[in-house]
């Protein structure tokens, strides 16, 4: 998974949209002012989002964008998907048939990169625009029964991903 620039001005893009609706369309030259992002790629971004169901626009005076779904119905892996973004590192190793192998080797890179997309993906569709604003907010509430697991961020990380980076013998 390579996270372009699209990516990432869509989700702070939609962050923004979160922070400063205050229940009110947010036109698309208020965001770019104050992300300092080209306001024609942010309307090439926003017809995309709007197309994922990520957000709607409202026409007329005063009008902008709204969310679509609440901020905790939208996950950051309908964003990145809605904008296009590849979120599976093993594409280029599944897809193309020019690569496929049959060594040990390869099936073991294959298989590793596999899971590796499915904890990803797996993380960022757990992961709301909510939880993110809550998190800006300082006021991260964990689901009962969560226990302790955060990353580097404070988000929770899924139980899928608890043994990821621990060292394992595989011999």
């Amino acid at each position: 998974m390579r996270l372009t620039s699209k990516g990432r001005y869509a989700v702070r893009a939609i962050l923004d949209l979160t922070f400063n609706s205050n229940g009110r369309p947010v036109r698309l030259q208020e965001i770019s002012e104050r992300q300092k992002i080209s306001l024609h790629y942010l309307e090439q971004l926003f017809r995309r989002l709007r197309k994922g169901s990520v957000v709607k626009s409202v026409r007329g005076p005063g009008g902008g964008y709204v969310l679509a779904r609440t901020m905790d119905e939208i996950s950051i892996r309908d964003v990145l998907v809605s904008v296009g973004e590849n979120i599976n590192p093993a594409r280029d190793l599944v897809g193309s048939a020019d690569v496929k192998s049959d060594t040990v080797e390869f099936i073991l890179t294959k298989t590793y990169f596999e899971n590796l997309g499915l904890i990803m993906q797996e993380y960022l569709t757990t992961t709301s625009v909510g939880d993110l604003i809550r998190k800006a907010r300082g006021t991260q509430e964990l689901p009962k029964g969560a226990g302790s697991l955060l990353d580097a961020t404070g988000f929770q990380i899924p139980a899928a991903t608890a043994n990821v980076g621990k060292t394992r013998d595989l011999s």
